[in-house]
C-alpha cells in the first residue's frame, strides 16, 4: 500500500469511528430529552425526540455502507478487520437503544396527555441516570480503545438489572391493590423495560470493546471473565 492509499485508508477507519461517537452522542441526547420529557411533560420536546429516530436510522445505514466499502476495497487485517467487525455490530446496539429512547417518548406522550391521572409512586430517575452514564462510558472506552472502563459497564448492568427487578414488583404491588393505575402502571412498566434494555445494548457494545482490544470473544461469559480478559496483557 503506498502512502498516499495509506493515508485515505487510514481517514476511512477514522471517519467511521468519529461518526459512530457521533451517532452515540444523538442517542445519549436521545434517552436524555425522553426522560426529561417524561420529568416536566414537555410534548413538544416528546416530540422531536420521536423525529429524530430517523436520523438515527440514517447513521445506522450511512455507517453500516461505509463499513461494507471498507471491507470490500481494501481487505483490512487482524486489529482493523476486528475493528470493522465490531463497530458493525455495535452500530445494531446503538440503533436499538435509539429505538428504546423513542419508546420512551412515545409513553411518556400518553402519561402527560392523560393529565398523569391514577399515577403510582416509582422511582425510575436512578435507573435512567445509570444507563445513560453505562452509554457515556462505552463511548469513551471505545474513543479511548479502554478494555477496563468497558468491564466496569458490563458490571455495572447487573445493578441496572437488580432495579428493573425492584420497580417490576413495585408496578404489580400497585396494579394489585388499586386497579385504576393499572394503565399508567404498564406504560411506567414499557418505560422501566425500556431503560433495562438500553442498559443491555450498553453492556452489548461493552462486550464487543474488549473483544476488539483484546482479541477474545467475552459474550455470554460471566463479569468475572469479562474482567480478568480486559486487565490482561
Amino acid at each position: 500500500m503506498n502512502e498516499h492509499t495509506h493515508k485515505q485508508y487510514d481517514a476511512e477507519l477514522e471517519m467511521v469511528r468519529s461518526r459512530f461517537l457521533e451517532m452515540g452522542g444523538l442517542v445519549e441526547a436521545q434517552i436524555m430529552g425522553a426522560i426529561d420529557g417524561l420529568a416536566n411533560g414537555d410534548l413538544l420536546a416528546l416530540e422531536r425526540v420521536i423525529e429524530k429516530d430517523a436520523e438515527i436510522n440514517r447513521f445506522e445505514v450511512d455507517l453500516d455502507e461505509a463499513c461494507s466499502q471498507i471491507l470490500v476495497r481494501r481487505q483490512p487485517t487482524a486489529g482493523d478487520l476486528r475493528m470493522l467487525f465490531t463497530v458493525i455490530k455495535m452500530i445494531t446496539d446503538m440503533e436499538r437503544a435509539g429505538d428504546e429512547a423513542e419508546k420512551i417518548a412515545r409513553m411518556a406522550k400518553l402519561i402527560h396527555e392523560a393529565g398523569r391521572m391514577n399515577m403510582p409512586s416509582v422511582e425510575l430517575w436512578h435507573m435512567a441516570s445509570s444507563v445513560v452514564s453505562m452509554l457515556r462510558k462505552a463511548l469513551d472506552a471505545f474513543a479511548r480503545l479502554d478494555a477496563q472502563a468497558a468491564a466496569q459497564v458490563v458490571r455495572q448492568d447487573k445493578k441496572v438489572d437488580a432495579e428493573w427487578q425492584g420497580v417490576l414488583r413495585q408496578l404489580i404491588t400497585y396494579m394489585i391493590e388499586d386497579p385504576r393505575k393499572i394503565t399508567r402502571s404498564i406504560e411506567l412498566l414499557f418505560i422501566a423495560k425500556a431503560l433495562e434494555r438500553i442498559g443491555d445494548h450498553a453492556k452489548n457494545m461493552c462486550e464487543l470493546l474488549v473483544y476488539m482490544i483484546k482479541g477474545e470473544d467475552v459474550r455470554h461469559t460471566d463479569v468475572e471473565n469479562v474482567e480478568k480478559e480486559a486487565s490482561s496483557n
